[in-house]
C-alpha cells in the first residue's frame, strides 16, 4: 500500500512520525528495494532518467536518504574526519589561526564528501576523553603536547592520521611549519634595528602551564614542539649576535593565548631589569595584548618598546600600530593535512611530511 502525499508515517498507535524506509518508496513506485538503495548508494547502475523519479519522489515524500547511521555500520565508514587540538572545543572558534588552520582541512575534504568533527583537549575530570569512541575515518591531530593523553589516545586507534605540528611518530605523516626560522627572523630583525635587551611572551610550555617568569629548569620541560622550536629559533638569533641567553633575554610563560595574557606578560617583563626594549611574542593574540598594555601604560611603540607577533592575522595589519610579525600560512597547513589523510584514506602513498615556509612581515610596531 502506498504512502501518498506525506512524509508523515506512524506507527500503528499513533503518536510521533516514524521514518520512512527504501520499503515506502519502492512501494510507492513499484519497484523493488534494492533499485531505490542502488539511486543512493550505486547511481551508476540505474539510467539517469529513474534515478530522478526515485529521488523526486522521495522528496515529495519526505524521505532523506539512507538512516547514516545503518550505512555507516554496513559500510565500515563514517564519511568524517576527526580533528583534534589543544585546548576547549572553543579554541576553533575563538582563535583566527586555529580557525584557519580547520578551514584548510574542510576546503580539502568537503569535497570528497567528508564532514569533520571537532575535538579539544577536556579538563582531566570530564571522562572519557571523545577521541576513544568517536566515529571518524581518520584524525587530524595538531599541536598536543608529548605528554597528552588525547595523543596518546589518538595513537591507538590505529587510524589513518596526520600529526600537525607535533613530534614525529612512526608511521605518521606530518605537517609542519618553520616555527624555528621563523622565530630566529624575528629576532634577528630586532636585533639588527639594535635592541640587545629582549622579553619573550611565550605560549603554554605544556599541560601544566601556570604562568609566570620562565627560568631554565622550566624552558627544559617545553613538551609542546612548535614552542620549543619558537625558543631555539630565538636562542640561535641571540648567541649569533654575541649576546647571551641568560643575559640578554627574560621569558614569560603565558597560562593562555589570549590578549590579557600578552597583557600581563608584558607587565611582567617590563618591570625587569634591565628592561627589555623588544617584546617577542609567540602569536599575534599575545602581541595585541602587549600593545594594549603597552598603549595604556603611555609607552610608545616601537620607539620605547618594539612588539613582534607570530601568525599574522588578518588583524595584524589593522592593529595600532600594525604588527610586525612572522606569517604562517594556517589555511594552507589545514589544506594540507587534509591533502595527506585524503590520500591515505584513498590507499596511496603521499610524502611522509611537509613543511611550510615562515616568513617576516615586517610594518610598524617593530
Amino acid at each position: 500500500m502506498g504512502v501518498k502525499g506525506s512524509g508523515d508515517k506512524r506507527g500503528t498507535e499513533g503518536g510521533s512520525p516514524s521514518r520512512l524506509t527504501l520499503k515506502d518508496i519502492a512501494a510507492e513506485l513499484g519497484i523493488a528495494p534494492s533499485t531505490v538503495s542502488n539511486a543512493y548508494n550505486r547511481p551508476d547502475q540505474l539510467s539517469e532518467s529513474l534515478r530522478k523519479k526515485i529521488l523526486d519522489t522521495a522528496a515529495r515524500l519526505g524521505y532523506t536518504g539512507p538512516d547514516p547511521a545503518a550505512r555507516s555500520l554496513r559500510r565500515g565508514v563514517s564519511n568524517v574526519i576527526g580533528v583534534a587540538f589543544a585546548g576547549p572545543l572553543s579554541y576553533a572558534f575563538t582563535d583566527p589561526a586555529a580557525a584557519q588552520f580547520i578551514e584548510g582541512i574542510a576546503r580539502e575534504v568537503e569535497s570528497a564528501g567528508y564532514a569533520l568533527m571537532l575535538m579539544g583537549t577536556p579538563d582531566e575530570d570530564e571522562g572519557v576523553l571523545p577521541i576513544t569512541t568517536a566515529n571518524v575515518d581518520g584524525l587530524v591531530v595538531q599541536c598536543l603536547a608529548e605528554d597528552d593523553p588525547v595523543l596518546e589516545a589518538a595513537l591507538a586507534r590505529r587510524l589513518p592520521t596526520v600529526m600537525v605540528d607535533n613530534s614525529g611518530a612512526a608511521g605518521y605523516l606530518q605537517v609542519s611549519i618553520d616555527d624555528e626560522g621563523g622565530a630566529r627572523a624575528a629576532a634577528e630583525h630586532l636585533i639588527a634595528r639594535g635592541h640587545t635587551q629582549l622579553g619573550i611572551v611565550a605560549m603554554e610550555f605544556g599541560l601544566d602551564a601556570v604562568g609566570g617568569l620562565a627560568g631554565a629548569e622550566r624552558q627544559a620541560q617545553v613538551s609542546y614542539v612548535s614552542v620549543r622550536a619558537r625558543l631555539d629559533g630565538y636562542r640561535a638569533a641571540v648567541e649569533a649576535a654575541g649576546l647571551t641567553w641568560d643575559g640578554n633575554v627574560s621569558v614569560y610563560e603565558c597560562g593562555d593565548n589570549r590578549p590579557i595574557d600578552g597583557e600581563e606578560a608584558a607587565a611582567a617583563l617590563l618591570a625587569q631589569q634591565p628592561r627589555p626594549t623588544a617584546l617577542l611574542a609567540m602569536s599575534d593574540q599575545l602581541a595585541f595584548g602587549a600593545l594594549s598594555y603597552l598603549k595604556d601604560e603611555g609607552i610608545a611603540v616601537p620607539e620605547e618598546v618594539a612588539v613582534v607577533g607570530f601568525d599574522d592575522q588578518p588583524a595584524a595589519a589593522h592593529s595600532t600600530p600594525p604588527l610586525t610579525t612572522v606569517h604562517q600560512p594556517s589555511v594552507e597547513k589545514g589544506r594540507q593535512a587534509g591533502r595527506l589523510l585524503l590520500a591515505q584514506l584513498r590507499g596511496e602513498s603521499p610524502p611522509p611530511s611537509v613543511k611550510l615556509p615562515t616568513r617576516l612581515i615586517v610594518r610598524e610596531s617593530g
